[in-house]
């Protein structure tokens, strides 16, 4: 006869090879809904909104604090940039600089020793690059702007590029002395510029002309301009900062760019007009792009570059972010005012490590967070 405890212990060795549960993370996500104009406070352990909070200017951009759990938010349109504690889910400080802002960027990690917390915001009424340093929130290096900017970045070791439409120009300006460097002759209209991650060279999409450049950024002279099948207009990197993941109009395809080795290595299909993308610190590695026109996400692996999943989301699908642990994807639904979730390290079989094995929905769940969901940002416990 078979016993009780016999039975017991066969259910438990089943449940053991079925689909792995999943893991919750142990932080919050902050939505910021543009016609809403507020944030969402998402719990990442229960999937529910915690908290929302009012601002009175519509917010664009979310970034955490690198080590305490706060973020900032732009608002754009005033130029103002509201700190929100995630301890007591509300406004803690605010500033203003100017009358209209691009963007925002947290200075990058460094040495301890060469440490400075501080945020870098950019400017265009007046055409100004200003440090926050995150202590006190009070504004101290200015740089000043010939023209009004569009884009920037920020290296590793302290300098900006400051991409200018109108000029057609980059400024490249010295964060450590707030003074610029030197202003290189573009020719076209770069929409984005960004660093290689050792800050020696400089990568432009330029616009209509449907190529990338890359400048020496030392010397500012042009090191080698590439060919694109579409006018890029959005880019991700992986972690690692090797590869460069561009998206545009005119193809429905992403492109590969290998900064190190200066080349466009392929594109590869990736869903009806691809936009945003994300990438994954996972094994295989992914890409998983927004396709707003289908109201889906394309899942790629990296390592075969081939599909490995469609996942069906919300309506008008945009930002993509990926918690820090790699499980989940939270993708920002614009027009349904959604946040769908999807679970990255689902498991077909036991014995596939980190691999999904179908090519349909590893949806998780939906969660409703507000009016134009347009960005966000995940802060740790």
């Amino acid at each position: 006869m078979i016993s009780r405890r016999h039975l017991l212990l066969a259910s438990a060795g089943l449940a053991g090879c079925g689909v792995r549960k999943a893991t919750a993370y142990q932080g919050y996500c902050l939505v910021a809904n543009q016609t809403g104009r507020n944030i969402a406070v998402v719990d990442l352990t229960t999937f529910r909104v915690r908290q929302v909070i009012p601002l009175d200017a519509a917010p664009a951009a979310v970034v955490s604090h690198p080590s305490k759990p706060k973020a900032y938010v732009l608002a754009p349109d005033a130029g103002t940039i509201f700190e929100i504690d995630a301890a007591s889910m509300a406004v803690s400080r605010r500033v203003r600089m100017g009358s209209a802002a691009v963007g925002m960027q947290m200075m990058p990690a460094m040495p301890p020793a060469q440490r400075s917390d501080a945020l870098w915001v950019l400017y265009r009424e007046p055409g100004l690059l200003v440090e926050l340093p995150l202590d006190s929130l009070k504004p101290r290096r200015r740089i000043a702007l010939a023209a009004p900017p569009d884009d920037f970045d920020i290296s590793q070791d302290q300098r900006a590029a400051i991409a200018c439409s109108r000029t057609r120009t980059i400024t490249i300006a010295s964060l450590e002395r707030g003074a610029v460097e030197r202003t290189i002759e573009a020719g076209v209209s770069a929409p984005f510029v960004r660093f290689r991650s050792d800050g020696k060279l400089l990568l432009t999409a330029n616009g209509p002309d449907k190529s990338i450049t890359f400048f020496d950024v030392a010397t500012g002279k042009t090191v080698v301009r590439l060919p694109l099948p579409f006018e890029a207009r959005h880019y991700c990197v992986n972690p690692d900062r090797g590869q460069m993941f561009l998206s545009g109009d005119g193809m429905d395809a992403v492109a590969i760019v290998f900064p190190y080795s200066t080349e466009v290595w392929q594109t590869v299909l990736a869903g009806r007009a691809p936009s945003a993308m994300a990438a994954t610190d996972t094994k295989p590695p992914y890409l998983l792009v927004s396709n707003p026109s289908t109201n889906t996400v394309t899942i790629l692996d990296l390592a075969t570059q081939r599909l490995s999943a469609v996942v069906e989301v919300g309506s008008d699908p945009g930002e993509i972010i990926v918690t820090p642990d790699n499980r989940w994807a939270l993708v920002l639904n614009r027009q349904s005012g959604d946040m769908a979730v999807i679970r990255l390290d689902r498991r077909s079989r036991p014995s596939a490590e980190h691999v999904m094995r179908y090519k349909s929905a590893p949806l998780f769940t939906m969660v409703p967070v507000g009016g134009r969901p347009v960005a966000g940002a995940v802060i740790a416990w």
